[in-house]
């Protein structure tokens, strides 16, 4: 150990033996996969709409005319291929797993392409359901300028196994107007600074309800408190969606694609400039 070792690594300048470069969990994708941004998808709780998100920011960047892919992270609740009314099976050959495409092109993985049956429940450990999301970046052959990463909620096995061992480009984090949901933000924003990933964006779905008779806007979950939410943590970009019978019935039927509205294209904007 050298003489000016202050035995603080972090802002010690001498160079010694015990002085180690962190180690990398980053894994390696498929070496058929070409790879450009990763965006993750992310919720501090379950139910606000990160899938529906992460659907409607793909279709976003696929009418920009990248190519665009899904990974489904959210092994236990995969809701992605419903949205895009995606009901065949997965393929694969010699090279890796194939992605499912879509009806305008974006490329899906998720673990309802895999299940013999749809309804079929996913009861694993945390473990397996770590090292399935590891293979749907290993295994899969990619070929993608922007893959968004749908995430289960929360803060813990998936979300950090996701963090560690995928380069992350940046995080958009989906919320709902309620008070107590400001906490579960702080909690998603949190994780994402202890990870060092940079977040792009709020989405705040469920947002208000618009009157097709009157126009008017209705706060059915009670006044926003984004903004204040947003500023306490330096985060520039906000979108509101709001509560939208056309859009479920979308998902419902599959066509997610054929959505018509303008409430995320800031957020698309912001993703385009990374």
């Amino acid at each position: 150990m050298s003489e000016e070792c202050t035995h603080n690594c972090e802002t010690c300048s001498a160079n010694c033996s015990s002085k180690q470069d962190p180690q990398s969990f980053i894994e390696k994708p498929n070496q058929m996969s070409k790879i450009g941004k990763v965006i993750g998808v992310v919720s501090g709780k379950g139910g606000v709409g990160k899938s529906l998100v992460t659907s409607l920011l793909a279709v976003n960047m696929k009418r920009k005319d990248y190519t665009t892919s899904i990974l489904d992270a959210d092994i236990t609740g995969p809701s992605i291929p419903k949205a895009f009314g995606l009901k065949e099976k997965a393929l694969a050959n010699e090279f890796g797993l194939l992605p499912v495409r879509t009806k305008t092109g974006i490329d899906v993985m998720s673990i309802n392409l895999l299940l013999e049956n749809d309804t079929d429940p996913v009861v694993w450990r945390g473990p397996v359901i770590g090292g399935t999301v590891k293979q749907f970046w290993t295994d899969v052959i990619w070929d993608t300028e922007y893959m968004f990463i749908d995430m289960p909620p929360g803060t813990g096995d998936v979300p950090l196994t996701v963090f560690q061992s995928i380069p992350v480009d940046g995080i958009v984090i989906v919320t709902s107007p309620q008070e107590l949901v400001s906490m579960i933000v702080d909690k998603a924003v949190k994780m994402a600074q202890l990870m060092n990933v940079p977040i792009i964006g709020i989405v705040e779905n469920m947002s208000y309800f618009k009157c097709d008779d009157c126009g008017k806007e209705h706060k059915i979950y009670g006044e926003s408190h984004i903004e204040e939410i947003a500023a306490a943590h330096g985060i520039a970009n906000i979108s509101r969606l709001p509560i939208n019978p056309k859009i479920a019935a979308g998902v419902d039927a599959g066509l997610i694609e054929l959505y018509e509205g303008d409430w995320l294209d800031n957020m698309t904007t912001a993703i385009e400039a990374l």
